[in-house]
C-alpha cells in the first residue's frame, strides 16, 4: 500500500499545506515535487508569508493532495491522501539550486516566484500517509 501512496503523491503535483503556529491553522494551495524516493517533498514560498512565519516557529507540517477532478471519477471513488511530515531549511545552496531548477521545470508558471530574491524552498520530510479512498476505505502508513 506505501507504494501506492507514494505513486499517487508522485503523479499529482498540487496540494493544499496546512501549517500552525499560536495554535492558529493556516492552509495555503501549494505545487510541489517530489524526490525520486518520495520521501521528501520541496514546495516554494516568499520569506514573509504566514507559512514561512508559522514553520520558523512550528516545523509540523500536513498536506492534503486528491484526485478530484479526475477523468471519469465520482465522488463516491475520490481518493485524498494526507501526509505529515517535517519541515526542514535547505541551506546547501547547490541542492537550493538544482531543487528550483527541477521546480522551474514542472511548474513553469512559477517562475516569478523561484527567481525572486525572498524567495525560500521548502524541503518536507515525509512521515506518514493517510489514503482515504470514498468516506469509509482508510490507510495509514509511516514513509520510514
Amino acid at each position: 500500500m506505501l507504494q501506492k501512496m507514494k505513486a499517487f503523491l508522485k503523479e499529482r503535483d498540487l496540494c493544499v499545506l496546512a501549517t500552525c503556529a499560536g495554535g492558529k491553522p493556516h492552509c495555503s494551495l501549494m505545487a510541489y515535487i517530489t524526490d525520486e524516493a518520495i520521501e521528501t517533498v520541496f514546495m516554494a514560498t516568499l520569506r514573509d508569508t504566514q507559512k514561512f512565519k508559522n514553520l520558523s516557529d512550528n516545523p509540523q507540517v500536513s498536506f492534503l493532495v486528491d484526485d478530484r477532478g479526475s477523468e471519469g471519477r465520482t465522488r463516491v471513488e475520490t481518493q485524498a491522501l494526507t501526509v505529515s511530515g517535517t519541515f526542514e531549511p535547505m541551506e546547501d545552496p547547490v541542492e537550493r539550486g538544482a531543487v528550483l531548477a527541477r521546480m522551474a521545470d514542472k511548474h513553469p508558471h512559477l517562475d516569478g516566484l523561484l527567481k525572486h530574491p525572498e524567495a525560500e524552498v521548502l524541503r518536507i520530510r515525509l512521515e506518514s500517509f493517510l489514503l482515504l479512498r470514498g468516506a469509509l476505505d482508510a490507510h495509514f502508513e509511516k514513509v520510514r
